[in-house]
């Protein structure tokens, strides 16, 4: 970092502004101005400045006391738990409504879940190092980032001032200060401004009377007295302007803030981010605004001490990234224009000082598109860390989702708090959303929005508290659009008679499949067998993309595998009727090979039958993602029976409205799968043995539960 002072304050070759004047070396006086620091004087006041739990943040867990604030839930009173409802929706939390629960002050300890993320932003802010963070949206990767501002030590924080160069109106001087000193320094420049301006304006009232008068009574002309005032008039103004360009411009104050600087660029053009000069449409005669003056700062200069925060760094293009790099790596960066509508090139200040820590974010795609060398300036003096989804379901994280619950209706302010009962609700919406069994979802910023939907619905009805009933509501009112499409589409095939759940039909099976993450859609998969012209193909239609088609091609081998027919001269034809929106992953894999099947064999799938899983080459039926979301859709349309692979049946946690409707059939392997969907008993058994004596010992080899990935 650069500094431009002389001892008395004065910008270096600025020997005739006004930082000359008594008041402002009486403020110098009051306040020492900054110096460079070390890098070791920064490490020992970044140590120093780490905020401890307070004594009072103590929180009270049964019979422990827990002092790692957000370990713990406090509540007001004098239980916090009751020990033999641990098991418990709420793990044991004593409350009639989230207005008893105790939110804590600091984000860093309102942070629900990502343990391991929150640690590392704790010594990222002791030590000054850089972040960044990949994972899905609302996993809380700008609340730690924000967090971490509030871990920053104050007393480092400075203003920037940016003064006129006399020597070259081009290139601005820049001067660093305490924080809240700028505000005095400015103040005292204005004041000097002010007084000799006074001074100005008197002597030339003075002067322009007298040449008037001179005019009247003794040269006889008022024309020319008046033409005379004029350019004394001109002159006084034009003193004073150049007093008025004396004064600095406070390019970044501190003064009142409360905690270090946190700065969002998140999607920022180039001068937002970098700093930029305003174009001036007066570049001559005299009326030009100072380029100083004209100067402003970006968000790496506004976050010197603090926190720069940058989510889905793909977004920001190179150029920036590049230069981004080079004041992470320099610790300043020079303000210049930064577009075609400022001054370009022709202003371009000294360095500023950019003494930021760089918070990183977005999803895995994120990392793709990033500069390289900028990865590897965050690796290299950070950390690297991956947001989790999920968290296992345990009675401690109840507490901190019955605590989330509380928050957000602070947060917000203008929602009743929750009932005990419909904060009960919101949790087993989070086990559900999680897709996991045994976990909850740490996507909270979607759990957030249907906290704040059912306290709206609470309060349109003027109730004192959100109860049950509207968080059952507002489950309904904020369906995605996916939910709302799919729902649509489920609808529509109803009226047109495209779902079918009842008979039998040759080669054609119901499939299930997932509309963007939270819903499910009935896909039905048909298969034709016809002769070939040629050398027999597979041709599968409906917008598949590169997983599904890969998938096919396996189901191919599997069928060339357990099928009689020669199928070297035949055409195998498979339509996904109605995916307008493509196919993606395996997932279909077990609903392709039964539709084929069945059309080489001419053997009829009952219709009251939907199905989805992955399939290895040797039929084992491996798990899926989405299984909940497809099953519900399955029950909306009038689907008896939903076959899902064995593995996902823990991850199964649909309404209670769906449970009487269905009957769900974990299967391990396809001949389990043709045994439950093919009609027809002497064909069907003949076609399920002679699977069996094909695969022989692999049909008894139990499939162990694996996490499912997303299909």
């Amino acid at each position: 970092m650069s500094e431009h002072t002389d001892t008395d304050g004065t910008p270096d070759g600025d020997g005739t502004t006004s930082a000359d004047s008594e008041s402002e070396r009486a403020v110098d006086d009051e306040t020492e101005a900054s110096s460079p620091r070390t890098d070791e004087e920064e490490t020992v006041e970044s140590t120093a400045g780490e905020v401890e739990p307070a004594a009072d943040e103590t929180v009270a867990d049964g019979d422990d006391t827990k002092t790692d604030l957000g370990s713990g839930v406090s509540v007001e009173g004098d239980e916090a738990t009751v020990e033999d409802d641990a098991d418990g929706l709420l793990g044991g939390l004593d409350i009639e409504t989230t207005e008893e629960i105790e939110v804590p002050d600091r984000l860093v300890d309102q942070v629900i879940g990502q343990d391991h993320a929150r640690d590392i932003v704790k010594k990222a802010a002791k030590q000054r190092r850089h972040v960044m963070m990949i994972g899905s949206p609302g996993t809380g990767k700008s609340m730690l980032a924000k967090a971490m501002s509030q871990l920053l030590p104050k007393e480092d924080l400075q203003d920037v001032l940016v003064y006129h160069n006399p020597d070259d109106g081009n290139e601005p001087k820049v001067r660093t200060v305490p924080a809240g000193k700028g505000e005095q320094i400015v103040d005292a420049h204005k004041e000097e401004a002010r007084k000799r301006n006074q001074m100005r304006s008197f002597l030339m009232w003075i002067i322009i009377i007298a040449i008037i008068g001179y005019a009247l009574f003794f040269a006889r002309s008022i024309l020319l007295g008046i033409l005379a005032a004029g350019i004394v008039f001109l002159v006084f103004r034009y003193l004073n302007r150049g007093s008025d360009a004396m004064i600095p411009n406070l390019l970044v104050n501190n003064a009142n803030q409360q905690v270090a600087p946190f700065e969002d660029a998140t999607g920022a053009h180039a001068g937002a981010l970098l700093g930029d000069v305003r174009h001036d449409p007066f570049q001559s005669g005299g009326m030009e605004t100072p380029s100083h003056d004209r100067v402003e700062a970006g968000a790496i200069h506004k976050a010197n001490k603090g926190v720069l925060f940058i989510d889905e760094m793909n977004t920001l293009d190179i150029r920036s990234q590049q230069k981004l790099m080079t004041a992470i790596q320099e610790g300043e960066f020079s303000i210049t224009g930064q577009s075609e509508r400022s001054s370009g090139a022709m202003v371009q200040t000294e360095p500023v000082p950019t003494d930021f820590i760089m918070v990183a974010a977005g999803n895995l795609d994120a990392m793709e598109n990033m500069h390289p060398a900028l990865r590897s300036r965050i690796k290299g003096y950070g950390y690297e860390v991956y947001m989790d989804d999920t968290i296992e379901d345990e009675p401690e994280m109840r507490r901190k989702y019955a605590r989330f619950v509380a928050q957000e209706v602070e947060k917000d302010g203008r929602l009743p708090h929750f009932t005990e009962e419909a904060v009960e609700e919101i949790i087993l919406e989070a086990q559900r959303r999680s897709g996991r069994k045994e976990h909850l979802t740490l996507k909270l910023r979607d759990l957030g929005g249907l906290v704040r939907v059912a306290g709206d619905i609470a309060r349109a009805e003027d109730k004192e508290f959100t109860e049950r009933e509207d968080v059952l509501q507002a489950k309904r009112r904020s369906r995605s659009i996916e939910q709302q499409l799919a729902d649509n589409y489920i609808e529509r095939r109803k009226d047109y008679e495209l779902t079918v759940s009842d008979g039998s039909v040759v080669g054609r099976v119901n499939g299930l499949a997932v509309m963007g993450e939270d819903s499910g859609i009935v896909m039905p998969v048909m298969a034709e067998v016809t002769p070939s012209q040629g050398p027999g193909e597979v041709i599968a239609t409906g917008k598949l993309q590169e997983i599904a088609e890969e998938a096919v091609q396996n189901v191919s081998a599997i069928i060339k595998k357990f099928s009689d027919e020669d199928i070297s001269e035949k055409d195998i034809h498979i339509q996904f009727v109605q995916s307008y929106e493509g196919v993606e992953g395996d997932s279909a894999s077990v609903t392709v090979a039964t539709a084929v099947i069945s059309a080489l064999e001419n053997i009829p799938i009952e219709q009251d039958v939907a199905m989805t899983g992955s399939l290895s080459v040797r039929g084992d039926v491996l798990p899926v993602g989405g299984v909940t979301h497809k099953i519900e859709a399955a029950a909306k349309s009038g689907i008896d029976r939903i076959i899902i692979p064995a593995a996902n049946e823990q991850d199964v946690m649909i309404e209670d409205e769906y449970k009487d409707q269905i009957e769900i059939i974990p299967v391990q392997h396809l001949s389990e799968v043709l045994e439950v969907a093919l009609a027809g008993e002497p064909e069907k058994d003949s076609l399920v043995d002679r699977l069996r004596s094909i695969t022989g010992k692999a049909l008894d080899r139990q499939v162990g539960p694996s996490s499912p990935s997303p299909q």
